[in-house]
C-alpha cells in the first residue's frame, strides 16, 4: 500500500507552524526554568513536578509540529528560540501566572493558525489544531484556578498572620 500524498502547506501556514514550533520550545525551556527553581529549595515542591510535566508536554508539542511540517514537505526553518527571561520566579502565584500567560499567548497563536488555516481551507491542518487547542483550553482553565486557589490562600494566611506581609508584597516592594 502506497503512503498517502499530503497536499503542501501554504508558505503562511508553514511560517507560522515554525513559530509555534518555537514558542512551545521557549515555553518548555519557562517551565523547565520554574521547575529547577522550586525543586527542593523552596517552599513550593507541588509546582515543580507539574512544572517539569509541562516542560516536556510543550517539548512534545514541537516535535509533533515538526512531524507535520515534514509530512507535509514544509521547510522547517525555526525563529530564534528565547530562553526565560526570569531567574527568580518569585512566589508559587507569580509562577502560575508567568505560566498562565504564556499559556494564553501560546492559545492565541494556535488560534491564529487555526484562523489562517481555515481561510486557506486546509482542513487537515484545522483538524490537527483541535486536539492542541482543546489542550490549551484545559491548561488555561487548570491555570486559572491554581492561581485563584493561590490567592485565596494567601488572603487566608493574611488574615490569621496580618503583621505578616504577602509573599506577593513583600516582592512588589523589593
Amino acid at each position: 500500500m502506497a503512503a498517502q500524498v499530503c497536499s503542501l502547506l501554504s508558505e503562511e501556514c508553514r511560517v507560522a507552524i515554525n513559530h509555534i514550533v518555537s514558542y512551545e520550545l521557549h515555553v518548555s525551556d519557562a517551565y523547565l526554568s520554574m521547575a529547577c527553581y522550586y525543586d527542593g529549595e523552596t517552599k513550593e515542591p507541588p509546582f515543580a513536578t507539574f512544572f517539569e510535566d509541562q516542560a516536556e508536554v510543550k517539548r512534545a508539542h514541537a516535535r509533533q509540529f515538526l512531524k507535520y511540517l515534514r509530512k507535509h514537505e514544509s521547510k522547517i526553518c525555526l525563529p530564534v528560540i528565547q530562553r526565560p527571561d526570569i531567574d527568580n520566579w518569585g512566589t508559587g502565584l507569580q509562577a502560575l501566572e508567568s505560566a498562565l500567560e504564556l499559556e494564553n499567548t501560546l492559545n492565541k497563536l494556535l488560534q491564529d493558525l487555526k484562523t489562517l488555516a481555515s481561510e486557506n481551507h486546509e482542513t487537515d491542518l484545522s483538524r490537527f489544531l483541535g486536539k492542541f487547542l482543546d489542550k490549551q483550553k484545559r491548561n488555561i482553565r487548570y491555570l486559572e484556578n491554581q492561581v485563584g486557589y493561590q490567592k485565596e490562600l494567601e488572603k487566608l494566611a493574611q488574615k490569621e498572620n496580618p503583621s505578616e506581609k504577602t509573599p506577593e508584597a513583600s516582592a512588589k516592594e523589593a
